[in-house]
């Protein structure tokens, strides 16, 4: 842990005294301002332990990831007493999607903190809930569960757990539109073709056809982007059919 207390203090505090910002974030003292340093350091930085172990935030990632589930599944159990297991996984799923996890990220700035070798601007979404979630893996570690859970509670809970709109909220329009056309057996698929934009960043561009007709088109930096985006304009262009069968 040296190591990491070293980088994080050699360096222009760009944000303010670090244990400030992370108590303000908080809502509590943390203990433990070594692990928080930890849930921020990004592997590109390639520093490891006294015993050879690297030192990053993916090990506090998987445990954050954990926390979340659990707190969450709690809550859920609690609110929503008439809910079985598939309705309870499916809320579940929405409150902790890729998706919104990166929004939670986003939200707290936590990309200001990463230490990184990597010029931020390179980093994918994915990097806002992947440090989110560490940051709970590092409140676990430091206070225990109950102030995981109320991290959590006051960070993800109350600010964003509506249980109607997620009710009506789609995780995947993909997913979504595949179901349906199995249900109608429309044969359907999701064609990636030449894209000729001028933009120096890869752009991958995709074609959702339904029955050999073409439904819609999309563009983004990445294959799963550029399906994700089609199958979402495809859900609105049928969306009075989808909505009558699903």
């Amino acid at each position: 842990m040296k190591f990491i207390h070293k980088i994080f203090n050699s360096r222009p505090d760009k944000g303010g005294n670090f244990f400030l910002e992370i108590r303000h974030i908080l809502g509590f003292k943390p203990k433990n301002i070594e692990l928080y340093k930890k849930a921020f350091t990004h592997r590109s930085v390639k520093i490891t332990d006294k015993e050879g172990n690297l030192v990053n935030y993916e090990r506090l990632e998987f445990l954050g990831d954990s926390m979340l589930g659990s707190v969450i599944s709690e809550y859920l159990f609690k609110e929503v007493p008439s809910g079985d297991e598939g309705y309870l996984t499916k809320m579940r799923s929405k409150v902790v999607s890729r998706e919104h996890l990166n929004e939670l990220g986003r939200d707290l700035n936590l990309i200001k903190y990463v230490n990184s070798s990597i010029p931020k601007e390179n980093f994918g979404d994915n990097i806002h809930g992947n440090v989110f979630e560490a940051l709970v893996g590092a409140i676990y570690l430091d206070r225990g569960y109950a102030y995981c859970q109320k991290f959590i509670d006051r960070r993800v809970i109350k600010p964003y757990v509506d249980i109607e709109q997620l009710e009506g909220k789609i995780i995947s329009y993909k997913s979504l539109l595949i179901e349906w056309c199995q249900k109608e057996k429309k044969s359907f698929n999701f064609e990636v073709y030449e894209d000729n934009g001028n933009e120096e960043l890869k752009h991958f561009a995709v074609k959702f056809k339904i029955d050999d007709k073409i439904i819609t088109k999309a563009r983004a930096t990445s294959k799963k982007k550029a399906e994700e985006l089609a199958a979402k304009r495809a859900y609105y262009a049928l969306q009075k059919k989808i909505d009558t069968r699903i």
